[in-house]
């Protein structure tokens, strides 16, 4: 028996991924209007990628609840994680795929507006989908929507980054506030129209100014976005992988007070809270102030700080000087303290 069809054609409906007719007009009357182009308009099996030499390649997959937030939605957040990725990488984004879960019953607006943000983000970020597939399940299996995104990029010549190519001087950087992502889908999520805050998430596509920063300091040493895990784990892992003693000024780390006094209020520590438009940068001691005025420079880099030091001494650990005088070793939380923020 064949599942019973929106009689409206308002929402999603099970035959949308049954392969048939109901799923080319999907396609090609939701999809394809926002996300066409050259590479991606055959629909074939797979795209055929113009590649010469080495390239990166990256997958990731969002479950974010609520689906959207102030700041961006599902979709923007979906080609941004993957680009970011990238970036971080040496690479230059290029193309990307997109694979829709959606569930019986998402509303068809829904949709349309998250492969808007699609595309609008694609665009700015100047990457293509150049494949894809959609798939429907049925009601209370998907939450609305997932999306896997893979993206694949060429990398820089000659680029080398990683912790390990840390060395004692060097300095921490990061291209804005931190924590505002999880606080923005937290807030929305727990408290929705009934908490009344002008947070909004992060969630920004960083190859722009990632390239800047390859371009004009190419001593860069290491680059990694402060996602799942945040700041601390970031600079947790950049400590082990380094060997050497990273300390961090916890009054440079910028924090927007309303984000500060929303982590305060649930309970949470900035430090271990995810980030989607941050990425932390390790430059040697002699082009900090080259690399701060180009992080500044950018749109997403305006409130860009040196956050904190590589030191001499090989422990591998990673330490915070507090508000008031104290110190505490920053360690990579347990689990994940926010989940489906991403």
């Amino acid at each position: 028996m064949s599942a019973p069809l929106d009689p409206h054609g308002k929402r999603v409906v099970l035959a949308h991924g049954g392969g048939g007719q109901l799923t080319e007009t999907l396609l090609r009357e939701t999809v394809m209007p926002r996300l066409g182009n050259p590479l991606l308009d055959p629909m074939d099996d797979s795209a055929l990628l113009p590649t010469d030499g080495p390239v990166a390649f990256t997958t990731d997959s969002y479950v974010v609840q609520p689906l959207e937030f102030p700041g961006g939605n599902i979709g923007k957040l979906a080609v941004c994680g993957t680009v970011n990725d990238l970036a971080v990488c040496g690479a230059r984004p290029s193309w990307l795929s997109l694979g829709l879960i959606l569930e019986e019953g998402l509303d068809l607006e829904v949709l349309r507006r998250v492969l808007d943000s699609v595309a609008a983000t694609a665009e700015e970020a100047g990457v293509r989908i150049v494949t894809g597939d959609t798939k429907v399940v049925a009601r209370g299996q998907a939450d609305g929507l997932y999306i896997n995104t893979a993206g694949v990029g060429a990398l820089r010549a000659g680029l080398e980054l990683g912790a390990a190519r840390c060395r004692p001087g060097d300095a921490l950087l990061i291209n804005g506030t931190i924590a505002d992502h999880g606080m923005a889908v937290m807030l929305q999520r727990e408290g929705g129209s009934q908490i009344e805050s002008d947070l909004a998430s992060d969630v920004a596509p960083l190859g722009g100014l990632i390239g800047d920063l390859l371009e004009q300091v190419p001593q860069t040493r290491f680059l990694r976005d402060a996602t799942r895990g945040g700041l601390a784990g970031v600079v947790a892992d950049l400590a082990a992988g380094s060997g050497f003693h990273v300390t961090l000024d916890q009054e440079s780390i910028p924090v927007r007070a309303a984000t500060q006094y929303a982590a305060e209020m649930l309970g949470f520590d900035p430090l271990n809270v995810a980030n989607e438009g941050k990425v932390v940068a390790v430059v040697p001691a002699e082009h900090e102030q080259r690399a701060l005025d180009v992080l500044r420079g950018h749109a997403y880099g305006r409130e860009a700080a040196v956050i904190g030091h590589v030191g001499e001494v090989r422990d591998g650990l990673c330490d915070l000087f507090t508000y008031v005088g104290g110190r505490r070793i920053v360690q990579k939380p347990y689990g994940e303290d926010l989940p489906r923020i991403c």
